[in-house]
């Protein structure tokens, strides 16, 4: 590789580093500046509602900018940002992975490995930040399951006391900690505005997807129109979650050998083969370029498949 080319690819990786840093960033420091001349008394209230008002405008037109406008409609998942909790921008996260992925892409190249692997290295680092939104989502709805039970009980307990559903979310807001207290006190804050609860509770239900927590749901519209004693359900649905929680314990402690060995024996070939792929291409070359290796492949991917579908069907038990 030539030193024109070695420094043409420097300078797009780092003009990308610039550009998009100051376009994700670019937002906090009109907020801030604003909020400094409103403590100095540089801007009075009015001023204040002014701007809100400009700002609202400006919002929209922010909405065209560079990063949202390049970024994929299939990579702007509105609803696993807010399951997930992330104040990220889905334009912001892609423009970090982008980044990423520029970045790894050119030191691929500079590193003189082979140059076809530039673009999946690449691709490989623009996942990252989706992978790790994924996985923040998957770990709040698992915290916000195992919490549900514990809030259950004392909703049912604010009732028995004499307090309102709406009370005990309350209760639960102020003594749980998140992320059910966040969801519990948005439905207390919704229903404080107006909004009746059963439409506040079926929205928590679209931000959390929960089965249990549909269960609750539907208990609690089911007693508003019957009636009943909705402690007593609350208390039942609470010991059901527990019940469940303790046999799926029992289950992943009595099938954990296999889950790992279903782990292990499904990643070890694809980590081999990007290892030997990085490291000497040569060696595996023949899997794809003579009519034998190709074959190899083909079979090797259709058996782990296989192999992956037996190992879930073996340890992936209904409770």
């Amino acid at each position: 590789m030539t030193p024109l080319m070695i420094s043409a690819l420097v300078f797009l990786a780092v003009a990308a580093l610039v550009g998009t840093l100051a376009v994700v960033f670019r937002d906090s420091t009109p907020q801030t500046v604003a909020r400094l001349d409103l403590l100095v008394g540089k801007r009075s209230r009015e001023a204040d509602k002014t701007q809100d008002i400009l700002r609202k405008q400006a919002f929209e037109s922010d909405k065209k900018n560079l990063l949202e406008s390049i970024t994929p409609k299939f990579l702007t998942p509105q609803k696993w940002f807010e399951q997930a909790d992330c104040h990220y921008k889905p334009s912001a996260l892609f423009g970090v992975g982008l980044l990423a992925g520029v970045i790894v892409a050119t030191g691929t190249v500079l590193l003189k490995a082979p140059v076809f692997l530039a673009p999946i290295n690449g691709l490989v680092a623009l996942s990252g930040p989706w992978i790790w939104l994924w996985n923040k989502r998957r770990v709040r709805l698992n915290k916000f399951a195992a919490q549900l039970p514990d809030a259950l009980e004392l909703v049912a307990r604010a009732l028995r006391a004499g307090h309102s559903l709406g009370a005990g979310m309350h209760v639960v807001a102020e003594e749980m900690p998140s992320p059910i207290a966040d969801e519990f006190g948005r439905v207390f804050e919704e229903q404080n505005l107006g909004i009746p609860i059963e439409d506040a509770m079926r929205a928590m239900c679209e931000r959390v997807p929960n089965l249990d927590l549909r269960f609750f749901v539907t208990s609690v519209a089911i007693q508003r129109q019957t009636g009943g004693d909705l402690a007593e359900i609350l208390d039942k649905i609470g010991y059901v979650i527990r019940e469940r929680f303790r046999i799926l314990g029992q289950v992943k402690a009595l099938t954990g050998e296999g889950r790992l060995s279903g782990v292990v024996l499904i990643a070890l070939p694809f980590a081999l083969f990007g290892f030997m792929l990085n490291t000497k291409p040569e060696y595996i070359e023949p899997l794809w370029t003579t009519d034998v290796g190709k074959k190899m492949s083909a079979a090797a991917i259709i058996a782990q498949i296989i192999g992956a579908l037996v190992i879930r069907k073996i340890v992936n038990i209904k409770v």
